[in-house]
């Protein structure tokens, strides 16, 4: 009795060679294994109430590949024992799991005793729970049933309409919980299955593509010889980048540190991944290959990633119609990172160089509540060119080691504590590598910018500086007007160069959407910089009715400004002539302005990092 019970708890807490090799690779500490043996009484409850079931299994060439059943909860459930029955519609044409399990045989016809590894993942994405699956197939059947359904208002009544029912019985042999993380929620509701292929090959189409772009979550199966994995991936819209026809790559965020997934696909590089479009009911079934990418394999591709896997597509399938159910997105996931963009699109971080110099913070000015400049020294000197970025590493004084949840503070644990912000200083020689003092002048908006705030000059604090970048120059063109949109500190790309430009009225404008709360930084900036509020017209929003607010509106008509105290529109860009407009806002507000500006020259500063 006691050698079995020794040798069951081996078999649940050992691990295959593939997790034990990446969490050694990612100097991972020593860990049990928390999967059981069985159906355990947490995943036959799930099982019960998710909606979804995502599944897992190879086709007749030993490729993985990943479908997604259910809309509602009920479908599935335990039989006894370790086995589980499933009864659902599914598109018994084009779905490449049910034509891996069942689609070999007639209609109706029952398959027995096939041992066929598969692996499930149960959730409920508006709970965003989940408990991972894996076993064995003890027989299924496919056929073609009547299902009624409603016509619409304009035509009352029930149709009944043909549609191909799976049944399934499945042994379990593993089963494990997994963590909320990165699961985005999505209410979900029974549909017909449509199916109709779009697009299928070793090629990603253009709808293929667009789909991928804008998914924030993808379902992925792994195997060994032993067993199979299915799991969820989840981000913000876009976090998947598509690298080319046949390639793609996203990041791996930080998780449990089981890394059974990339165990397997360590061992294994054969992999599924599906992704679904919930709205629309189409659904991308891709088989292909991953490769693993760590530390600067990863960062090199993809900036700001530890890690990442770039995956090569063998068969891409592209189905209108395909999913049984259809979702309407509710909230993102707490937990999601901002999208990392590729280096080959512009991804700042991908500029940045290791780099010994140190920044010390010798003055702070409180320019708003919210809004400082800061004047750094650099012993060593500092080259820099007017217009341009410095990059901070936070890490030392922000990084507070691994966890796996942390729910006061969730986008921390895929946060690199790298921060870029504009010089708003100039050089004061020509040979900028004598510059020993730089300004950025930033907001107050997030963990690292209010660390930074609760810093006194005369405590010594110091970071490391990373690196210089940057290209953003603004050119006036003989005979042109040239025109630069600010909202906010979007202003700081242009501080460091006014002492370059011509800023009289026929030569150069300004027009700067501000909250009337930070009026105090535009009167800040034309009292520092002569001449500038000639150019100057200024959109005031956000009244908050402080004395302090009619003080500086006062002052900035003093100082010759023009001022608007309501919303910049389109007409108000309408009325200038400029030959090249120069932009630096914020993602929506910088949208909407590209969208008034249709057909003009326009050079923008992308903070979207």
């Amino acid at each position: 009795m006691k050698k079995d019970f020794m040798m069951a708890f081996s078999l649940a807490t050992s691990w295959n060679e593939g997790e034990t090799t990446m969490q050694k690779l990612l100097r991972v500490p020593d860990m049990d294994n928390p999967t059981s043996q069985m159906l355990t009484p947490q995943a036959a409850n799930m099982l019960q109430r998710g909606p979804l079931l995502i599944v897992g299994t190879l086709d007749a060439q030993d490729r993985p590949w990943t479908t997604l059943w259910g809309g509602q909860p009920g479908f599935s459930r335990p039989l006894g024992g370790n086995i589980i029955g499933t009864s659902t519609i599914v598109d018994g044409v084009n779905d490449p799991v049910v034509q891996a399990l069942v689609g070999h045989v007639e209609s109706g016809e029952m398959v027995q005793g096939a041992q066929k590894m598969i692996s499930g993942l149960t959730l409920d994405l508006m709970t965003r729970k989940r408990v991972k699956l894996a076993g064995r197939m003890v027989a299924g059947t496919l056929e073609e049933v009547d299902v009624e359904y409603a016509e619409g208002a304009e035509r009352p009544g029930k149709v009944a309409s043909k549609q191909h029912q799976l049944q399934l019985g499945v042994n379990v042999e593993q089963s494990v919980g997994n963590c909320p993380k990165y699961m985005n929620q999505y209410d979900l509701r029974p549909a017909l299955v449509t199916s109709e292929i779009i697009s299928q090959s070793s090629s990603l189409s253009l709808e293929a593509k667009a789909l991928i772009a804008k998914a924030d979550m993808f379902f992925l199966s792994s195997s060994t010889p032993k067993d199979m994995d299915t799991n969820h991936r989840g981000g913000p819209s876009g976090f998947v980048r598509v690298l080319s026809d046949t390639e793609f790559v996203y990041p791996e965020y930080s998780g449990n540190r089981f890394y059974q997934s990339l165990g397997n696909l360590y061992m294994n590089p054969k992999i599924g991944i599906t992704f679904p479009d919930y709205e629309s009911g189409n659904v991308l079934y891709t088989t292909g290959h991953a490769e693993i990418l760590i530390g600067n394999d990863a960062a090199s591709l993809l900036p700001g990633s530890n890690l990442a896997l770039r995956i090569k597509i063998d068969e891409a399938r592209l189905v209108r119609g395909g999913l049984p159910f259809r979702g309407t997105k509710k909230n993102p996931s707490p937990y999601n990172p901002l999208v990392r963009t590729l280096a080959t699109e512009g991804n700042i971080k991908s500029n940045i160089s290791a780099s010994r110099k140190t920044a010390q913070l010798k003055k702070k000015v409180s320019i708003t509540h919210t809004v400082s400049r800061y004047t750094f020294s650099v012993p060593d000197g500092l080259t820099y060119t007017p217009g341009q970025w410095v990059a901070f590493d936070f890490s030392s004084e922000m990084d507070h080691g691994y966890s796996h949840m942390r729910d006061d503070d969730p986008l921390s644990l895929n946060d690199d504590w790298v921060r870029t912000f504009t010089i708003s200083s100039t050089p004061s020689s020509k040979d900028s590598s004598k510059e020993k003092e730089f300004d950025i002048t930033i907001r107050t908006v997030g963990s690292v910018t209010d660390f930074l705030s609760r810093q006194n000059e005369r405590a010594s604090f110091e970071v490391p500086i990373l690196g210089v970048g940057g290209d953003f120059k603004i050119v006036q063109e003989e005979g042109k007007l040239a025109a630069f949109f600010a909202a906010g500190v979007g202003i700081t790309p242009l501080l460091g160069q006014l002492s370059g430009l011509d800023v009289t009225p026929e030569r150069f404008r300004l027009l700067w959407t501000v909250r009337l709360m930070d009026a105090g930084l535009v009167v800040d900036t034309l009292l520092r910089y002569a001449g500038l509020a000639g150019s100057t017209e200024v959109y005031l929003t956000r009244f908050d009715g402080q004395s302090k607010s009619e003080e500086n509106i006062t002052a900035l008509k003093k100082l010759g400004a023009k001022v608007q105290t309501r919303r910049l529109t389109k007409s108000d860009l309408d009325d200038l002539d400029a030959g090249t407009w120069y932009l630096c806002a914020a993602k929506p507000l910088r949208k909407d302005v590209l969208s008034w500006l249709g057909g003009k020259k326009v050079v923008f500063e992308d903070f979207d990092y």
